[in-house]
C-alpha cells in the first residue's frame, strides 16, 4: 500500500510539474497548469495561477474559461465561505459573459450555491429564499435550456422548505388564537405554494381562522380548494360538511386534479422514527415530502434582498430587537417598542414613577420574572 501511494503521489507531482511545450501559447500553458492543480485539490494554488493569467493576458481567448474555472474551484471546495464566494464569482461571470454557452450552467450553480447552504425549515430561511430567487431567474432567462427539468425540481424543493417554515409560524399563531397573523401567513402559503405537501392542512386552518374571525364567506373558497385541488385529503369530508352548513355548492375535482392527487398519494413520503431521529441530527432539510407539479413563480420578499445589500449601521447606532406581545399581534398593527418607551418617558406620570428609589429586592424579583416568563 505504501508503494502504491508513493507511486500515485509521484505521478501527481509529475503531472503538475511537466515542462511546458515550447510550441504552446503561454496563456494556454497557465490555463492547463491551473486546471491540473484544481483537479488535484490544490484550489488556492490553481486560483492564483488563473488570476495570473487574467492579469497578464487580458485579451486571451481563455479569459471566460479562466473566470468560470475560478468559480468552479470555489464550488468544488464547498463550505460556507467557498459556496458564498462561488455564488459571487458565478454572478460576475454572467455579468461579463451573458451570451456565453456556459452562462446557463453558471446561473444554475449560482442558485445551487445557495441551495447547498440551505437550512432546515425551523431555522433561518434567507439562503432558501435566495436560492429560489436565483432558480426563478434561470427559468426567466433560459426557458429552453436542457437544465430546465433539473431547475424546476430544485425550485420545488426550495419552495417546500420555505412553505414548511411559514407553516410552522402560521401554526403557532393559529394555536395561540392570534388570528390576523395566522390568516396572513396561511393565505400566503396557499397562494404561492399550492404544491406544498401540507397545502390541504393550510387551506383548512386558513378557513377555520376566517370562521373564527366571523368571516365565513371569505372561508368558502378555501374549503372549495380542499375538495377541488386535494380530493384525496383526509380533510375532504369535514370541508364538505362545512360547505353544507354554509349552504354552498359542493365542487367536484377535475380528472386531471384527481390523477395528480393519485400520483402524489402513490409517491407519498412516510418518515419512520429512525428517519425522524436522523432529521434531528441532520443540519440540511429533508426534501422527501416534495410533491410533483407545476412550478409557481413568485417574487421573493424585499427584506430578503435588502438583507444582502443593506448599508451598515453608523458607528454610534445600535439595533435592538424586542419581543412583541400577543395583544399587538392580534390588532394586526406594527409595534415600535422604542417609540413607546420614548413616549412613556416624556409623559408627566412617568417622570414621577421613574425615580431611582426602587429597592434591590424589587429589582431582583423583576429580573427573575423576565428570565422565567418565556418558559
Amino acid at each position: 500500500m505504501l508503494l502504491l501511494s508513493s507511486c500515485v503521489l509521484l505521478h501527481r507531482n509529475a503531472n503538475l510539474n511537466l515542462p511546458p511545450n515550447p510550441n504552446e501559447q503561454p496563456d494556454r500553458i497557465l490555463y492547463d497548469k491551473s486546471m491540473a492543480e484544481i483537479r488535484h485539490g490544490q484550489y488556492t494554488v490553481g486560483r492564483l495561477t488563473l488570476q495570473t493569467l487574467l492579469n497578464t493576458y487580458p485579451d486571451s481567448e481563455y479569459l471566460a474559461k479562466a473566470k468560470l474555472a475560478i468559480a468552479d474551484s470555489y464550488y468544488r471546495q464547498g463550505g460556507i465561505s467557498g459556496l458564498t464566494q462561488a455564488q459571487a464569482e458565478y454572478s460576475d461571470f454572467i455579468t461579463f459573459f451573458p451570451d456565453a454557452a456556459e452562462a446557463p450552467m453558471a446561473q444554475y450553480r449560482a442558485a445551487m450555491s445557495y441551495f447547498r447552504m440551505m437550512n432546515k425549515p425551523d431555522r433561518d430561511l434567507t439562503d432558501a429564499k435566495l436560492a429560489g430567487l436565483e432558480f426563478e431567474r434561470f427559468l426567466q432567462k433560459y426557458p429552453h435550456s436542457p437544465l430546465l427539468p433539473k431547475v424546476q425540481a430544485r425550485l420545488r424543493e426550495v419552495q417546500e422548505v420555505i412553505a414548511e417554515g411559514d407553516f410552522e409560524t402560521a401554526s403557532f399563531y393559529y394555536d395561540h388564537h392570534i388570528d390576523p397573523a395566522a390568516a396572513s401567513r396561511f393565505r400566503e402559503i396557499v397562494t404561492r405554494y399550492p404544491n406544498f405537501s401540507k397545502a390541504d392542512v393550510a387551506c383548512w386552518d386558513l378557513a377555520q381562522t376566517l370562521d373564527r374571525l366571523k368571516k365565513p364567506q371569505e372561508a368558502v373558497p378555501y374549503y372549495d380548494r380542499i375538495l377541488s385541488l386535494y380530493p384525496l385529503s383526509p380533510l375532504v369530508p369535514r370541508a364538505r360538511a362545512r360547505l353544507v352548513e354554509l349552504h354552498q355548492p359542493i365542487p367536484q375535482p377535475t380528472k386531471a386534479e384527481l390523477a395528480r392527487a393519485r400520483a402524489d398519494a402513490t409517491d407519498a413520503f412516510h418518515e419512520g422514527w429512525l428517519g425522524k431521529l436522523g432529521g434531528v441530527l441532520r443540519s440540511s432539510p429533508n426534501l422527501g415530502a416534495t410533491r410533483h407539479g407545476p412550478v409557481i413563480l413568485g417574487s421573493t420578499s424585499a427584506s430578503v434582498v435588502l438583507a444582502k445589500t443593506a448599508a451598515p449601521t453608523s458607528a454610534g447606532g445600535t439595533v435592538v430587537a424586542e419581543p412583541v406581545g400577543a395583544s399587538a399581534l392580534k390588532t394586526g398593527q406594527a409595534s415600535d417598542p422604542g417609540a413607546a418607551k420614548a413616549a412613556l418617558k416624556s409623559s408627566p406620570e412617568a417622570s414621577h414613577s421613574n425615580q431611582p428609589h426602587v429597592s434591590k429586592s424589587k429589582k431582583r424579583r423583576s429580573l427573575i420574572k423576565r428570565l422565567v416568563k418565556p418558559w
